[in-house]
Parts: C-alpha cells; sequence; structure tokens
C-alpha cells in the first residue's frame, strides 16, 4: 500500500536529512487506502502501554474480534512518533506464529488519530503470572520458551532486534499461542553495525554490557532477556529485580560471579574503554 512505500522511502532518508515526519501522515488519509477507525467498534478497553492505549474491538466488516492499538501523540511535534514508525514498519513486513500480527493501519477524523489493528491475544504473560496461584510447570514452561525462541530465531534471522523483551511484552491466546508484541524499541541491524543508545529495555531484562554502556547491539541482548524471562517464569518472581543501574549490575555479579575473560571475554574491553 501507499502507507507502506512511504514508510520505507523515509527510513531510507540519513536521520539527519528526513524531513518533518508530519508531512508523511497528509498521504494516509487523503491518498491512501486505510479505513476509518468507525468500521471498527471497542468493545473494552484492555491495556496501556509506553506507546499508546490498546482497545479490544470488533471489526464491523468481518465481526473479527482484533486489538485496537491508538498511537500516543500528546506529546509530539512533528506528528508521529518515530517508535511508532518503526514498529508499524517492522511488523507490516513480518509473518509469523510467534509474532503479533499487525493487520492494517486505520485512521480517525484528525491527522493525530492513528490506531494499529493487531490479531487479538487473551493474555499477557505478565497478567498471569500476577494471577496465578502456583508457578507453571516445567511442560509449561518448555512450551512457552520454546514459542519465544521460535519467533526471536525469525526476527534474527531477518536482522532485526526487537530489545525490549519481558514477559508483559509477550502476548497469549486461548489456545495457547504465545507471540512477541511492542516493537517500538525495535531496530534493523547489519554490517557493519551502527551504534544505537544504550537506554534500551527494561532494567530487569538489561544485558550486562548495555549496563556498561556499550553502543554495539547484537543477538546477545535479546537472548539475555530470554534467560531472565525463563527463570522468571520457573521461580514465580523476576530473576533480578533492580531499582537502578548500579544495583542491577550488583545482582548479575552476585548471580553469574565476577566477570573475567573464561565467563566473559569481552569484559575487559567494556570496562577499560570507560564505560
Amino acid at each position: 500500500s501507499s502507507f507502506i512505500l512511504t514508510l520505507e522511502i523515509y527510513f531510507e532518508i540519513p536521520d539527519l536529512q528526513r524531513p518533518c515526519v508530519s508531512h508523511h501522515c497528509v498521504f494516509v488519509s487523503q491518498f491512501g487506502n486505510c479505513r476509518n477507525v468507525k468500521e471498527f467498534e471497542k468493545l473494552n478497553r484492555i491495556g496501556e502501554g509506553t506507546y499508546g492505549i490498546v482497545y479490544r474491538a470488533r471489526d464491523t466488516t468481518t465481526n473479527e474480534i482484533v486489538a485496537l492499538k491508538k498511537v500516543r501523540m500528546d506529546k509530539e511535534k512533528d506528528g508521529i512518533p518515530i517508535s511508532s514508525l518503526r514498529e508499524i514498519t517492522l511488523l507490516l513486513r513480518l509473518r509469523h506464529p510467534n509474532i503479533v500480527e499487525l493487520k492494517e493501519v486505520v485512521v480517525g477524523s484528525h491527522l493525530e488519530s492513528l490506531f494499529l489493528v493487531m490479531s487479538y491475544c487473551e493474555q499477557d504473560l505478565a497478567s498471569l503470572l500476577e494471577n496465578m496461584q502456583s508457578p507453571f510447570s516445567e511442560a509449561q514452561v518448555k512450551c512457552i520458551v520454546l514459542q519465544l525462541l521460535r519467533g526471536l530465531v525469525y526476527l534474527h534471522h531477518n536482522f532485526i532486534l526487537h530489545r525490549d523483551l519481558k514477559v508483559s511484552n509477550l502476548l497469549m491466546t486461548d489456545k495457547g499461542c504465545v507471540k512477541i508484541a511492542d516493537f517500538g524499541l525495535a531496530r534493523m541491524y547489519g554490517v557493519p553495525q551502527q551504534p544505537m543508545t544504550p537506554k534500551v529495555v527494561t532494567l530487569w531484562y538489561r544485558a550486562p554490557e548495555l549496563l556498561l554502556g556499550t553502543k554495539t547491539q547484537t543477538t546477545a541482548l535479546d537472548m539475555w532477556a530470554v534467560g531472565c524471562i525463563l527463570a522468571e517464569l520457573l521461580a514465580h518472581k523476576p530473576l533480578l529485580p533492580g531499582s537502578s543501574e548500579i544495583q542491577q549490575l550488583d545482582l548479575i555479579v552476585q548471580l553469574l560471579g565476577t566477570p573475567n575473560e573464561n565467563i566473559w571475554p569481552v569484559s575487559s574491553t567494556l570496562i577499560a574503554d570507560g564505560r
């Protein structure tokens, strides 16, 4: 569609040469083939994240139940937030049973009214953990983590880092299918590696190299988060619940020992660089 094309052109332009994002929004309602949000009946509000409010809704055309995510733009002066543009661009390309599906983008009557229509999942793992009286069995954890790893393999094979894996970003359908969601911090990566900000990934799931300030990010960041999620599912509590970056590093050292060249070959390099 014209929406995908414009986004692809936008992200091929270097950051400093990109025009105001709002100029790219005009085509959505005037020239694109996006449907109007009025074609969806909002049933109830099911969540609110950093980048938007999520509703359970019914597509009045097909009667399908979907998740309707309103893009948060209350603090944006230049149009669509860059995090939402990245999420839309990536999700429109991705199709995998363990990745949440972005079906389409719909618009409201105003330019700032933008909604993502996504496949509906009944639960997220954080809510399940909070309301369960006993932990998941080992068999259940194995089933969940295998699905998470399948989705992650697909992302990494497509050169995408999620950069914010945590239990609240893992959704589950009523049939037990796990789907990775919330791609607001996801980024493409390649060779040569481009520097990225280390201020990503929720603190409890943040890899030690990020805490030490590395700007070179690899698939290892997502794998560290998977390990934290695995432990949390088994223990029914967070593995490394630090309240600051220093405490987070301290908890990691208490659990795994002081970094050395045997267990973490790059640790001395990070520390020597003043990170």
